[in-house]
């Protein structure tokens, strides 16, 4: 019997620093946890290295500019939901132009909060991920059952 062919969806997320806060993209009308704070992410589109992809999700939902060689990988997740999720945590303290809400479509506000203090209704596996990065744990899994 052949083995069912694995495919895992890899997804970037931006750890955006000034100063003791990060910045929060408040989920909305997406149909995935709405109502709850994330980071700014999205999906590797393919063909595209994963720093590459963090940058261009920064200027589609942002609107600033980040270069990739700015980005540091702080934390990566095996995480599992309806699917199999690879999730690579990039921070980064340097970027150019104003951040600005492009998708208030899908985003019902943006946030600086303090990364030790995060708001009640952020997402678990968000949570997780930023505090293993406070305290430089570099790989965790989660949703798994133990």
């Amino acid at each position: 019997m052949a083995k069912e062919r694995f495919k895992a969806c890899v997804n970037v997320y931006l750890i955006l620093e000034k100063e003791d806060t990060l910045l929060l993209y408040l989920r909305q009308n997406t149909g995935y946890a709405d109502g709850q704070y994330s980071l700014v992410a999205g999906h590797i589109d393919g063909n595209e290295p994963a720093s590459f992809a963090m940058a261009r999700e920064a200027k589609e939902e942002i609107g600033i500019d980040i270069n990739p060689k700015d980005l540091k990988v702080v934390h990566t997740m095996h995480r599992i939901t309806d699917r199999e999720n690879i999730d690579i945590f990039f921070s980064c303290s340097k970027w150019s132009g104003e951040i600005q809400n492009i998708e208030p479509h899908k985003c019902g506000e943006l946030l600086f909060a303090p990364k030790h203090n995060l708001p009640q209704n952020t997402l678990e596996y968000i949570k997780t991920a930023i505090n293993n990065s406070n305290i430089n744990k570099s790989f965790c899994e989660f949703g798994w059952e133990q």
